[in-house]
């Protein structure tokens, strides 16, 4: 009985860390201050590519799907929060906030200014807060959605669309 326990926590501890699965609010998401031009002086001094936003709508099941299947997963999680800072804009929130621009909104006039007519959306932003890459629906896999962080993080957006970049990278 001793050695099927050895083996058994042998196991759980060689599982590789990128099959942790974490909640996606308190690991993938920021806490917003709602200040979106300070959160580009963050962004820029702690180096990051720029700001993600996820706009969202409560009873979006795509939304749901993005957050149950993907959005939750360590690898996912780690990789996009090295890289940006990253927030939930609730498309039809009346909550204050403060653009790019440092002009006061509420996260629903926000979203109308961004063109968002679907959930989710993707959208991130340089350090200049000006909109880059841009990405509507979920993804159909985690590596998907890696390799559109790639993409923004490292300007591929400026030569050519995210089908042709996923298509060179074999995906």
């Amino acid at each position: 009985m001793g050695m099927r326990w050895l083996w058994l926590a042998l196991a759980l501890f060689t599982l590789p860390a990128s099959a942790e699965v974490r909640d996606p609010h308190a690991h993938f998401f920021q806490p917003k201050l709602g200040d979106f031009k300070g959160e580009l002086d963050a962004a820029k001094q702690e180096g990051k590519a720029g700001i993600l936003l996820m706009f969202e709508l409560d009873d979006c099941p795509y939304c749901h799907r993005m957050k149950a299947t993907i959005l939750n997963q360590s690898e996912v999680q780690d990789w996009y929060r090295q890289h940006f800072l990253i927030y939930a804009i609730d498309a039809k929130g009346d909550t204050a906030m403060t653009d790019f621009t440092g002009k006061q909104t509420t996260e629903k006039a926000f979203a109308l200014d961004q063109r968002v007519r679907a959930t989710p959306v993707f959208q991130f932003y340089d350090l200049a807060g000006k909109p880059t890459a841009r990405f509507t629906g979920a993804t159909q896999s985690k590596e998907e959605f890696l390799l559109l962080g790639r993409y923004a993080a490292e300007g591929a957006y400026k030569t050519m669309p995210f089908n042709v970049y996923k298509r060179q990278a074999g995906q």
